[in-house]
């Protein structure tokens, strides 16, 4: 897809609609048959957009996804639609009632915010990535509060808005980029434009951020959503050196008490598995305080406990067994015990699940969970279920 523009005529739009539920396995038939009424450019733009509308709904939900126009990379690397809505809500708790989103992608970011009841100056400077923003603010009812712009962010004049947003590309050529200051722009340029917004700004970065490369004077937050990581955020204007970990749907936010780290104990009848967005946190501590627990190892985020001590911030699970880690061994457990669906998880181990499940072959009508992990640096594995 190389030009949004033919989708947006009304022939366009009505080859949307036509194509919108096609199954992949009968493009090539529907495009033949297409094909015989309009150009085969359009039809082959509309079914490419069909398919990304389709990959979109997981992303934006079926509804919105199903009107909105998409490029590759943008259904790629935009922010999920719930994750978009929580930050533009703390935006608008904040008393925020203009942003400059810079690098907007799509226009997910932008969309949430205009929902939130923010004016919005949207800025890309990629002209299809800025033209689909345009066009999803059309689509959406939303162009009276989004102003699209394409441009380079580092030309933007900001000072007419209460606060930036800053997603910056964090794709090359070879993959994703670790490095901040490899980002397009570099972080260190998203810090200074968050340091001239009066109210405050949001940086979007990627979850695996070091704990270092966070300004002092920022607030570091991770998001995690339905148990997976997301992002993190940094936050200016709110609460410089405050560290958070929020979980979605909710949300729940656990904020850290500057706890040590807790002393490794041996494995109590629970094991708890903090969520992804607490472990990035470094927060660990702060659940095992929760839970009145230690951890199996120095330096694995598995946390134990003799009790059960419900939080939003783990998953619990009652451990069966611990034994050292011994493939004959667990095979004939899961035999004798008719361990037919198995769930392996791993931390601390090299072995992979798939292929521990291949080697003890689980068989029967039962279920268990085992954790590959450490005990006090000695391999073992620990079996249970939830809890």
């Amino acid at each position: 897809m190389n030009d949004l523009a033919p989708l947006l005529t009304p022939e366009g739009r009505a080859l949307l609609d036509e194509v919108r539920d096609t199954d992949p396995a009968q493009e090539l038939a529907v495009a033949t048959r297409l094909r015989r009424e309009h150009p085969a450019e359009l039809v082959s733009a509309a079914l490419g957009q069909a398919r990304l509308r389709q990959r979109a709904v997981a992303k934006f939900g079926a509804e919105d996804a199903g009107r909105m126009f998409f490029t590759p990379n943008g259904v790629e690397q935009s922010t999920r639609a719930s994750v978009a809505a929580y930050r533009a809500r703390r935006m608008a708790e904040a008393g925020i009632t203009s942003v400059a989103d810079l690098c907007c992608g799509i226009g997910g970011d932008a969309i949430a915010l205009a929902r939130a009841g923010i004016r919005v100056l949207a800025v890309d400077r990629d002209p299809q990535t800025a033209a689909a923003a345009r066009a999803n603010a059309d689509a959406l009812g939303l162009s009276g509060l989004i102003e699209v712009r394409e441009a380079d962010v580092t030309d933007v004049d900001t000072a007419g808005f209460d606060a930036v947003f800053v997603d910056p590309a964090r794709r090359g050529g070879r993959g994703r980029i670790f490095d901040p200051e490899a980002y397009s722009p570099p972080l260190s340029w998203a810090v200074s434009a968050a340091r001239r917004a009066p109210r405050g700004a949001a940086l979007k970065v990627a979850p695996g951020i070091p704990h270092e490369a966070v300004p002092e004077d920022a607030e570091a937050e991770w998001i995690s959503d339905g148990g997976d990581v997301k992002e993190a955020v940094l936050w200016f204007g709110t609460e410089p050196g405050a560290v958070r970990a929020t979980l979605l749907p909710g949300p729940r936010t656990l904020l850290s008490r500057g706890l040590p780290d807790p002393d490794v104990r041996p494995p109590g009848r629970y094991l708890y598995e903090p969520d992804g967005a607490v472990i990035r946190a470094h927060l660990v501590a702060e659940v095992a305080d929760q839970v009145d627990g230690g951890l199996l190892d120095a330096t694995i985020a598995y946390v134990t406990a003799d009790a059960l001590h419900p939080t939003p911030y783990a998953t619990a699970y009652e451990i069966t067994d611990h034994l050292p880690f011994n493939v004959k061994k667990l095979k004939a457990l899961l035999r004798e015990r008719q361990v037919g669906i198995l769930t392996v998880k791993k931390r601390g181990s090299a072995v992979e699940p798939e292929e521990l499940r291949k080697k003890v072959k689980p068989q029967g009508p039962h279920a268990a969970t085992v954790f590959l992990t450490r005990v006090a640096g000695a391999p073992a594995m620990l079996i249970g279920h939830p809890a």
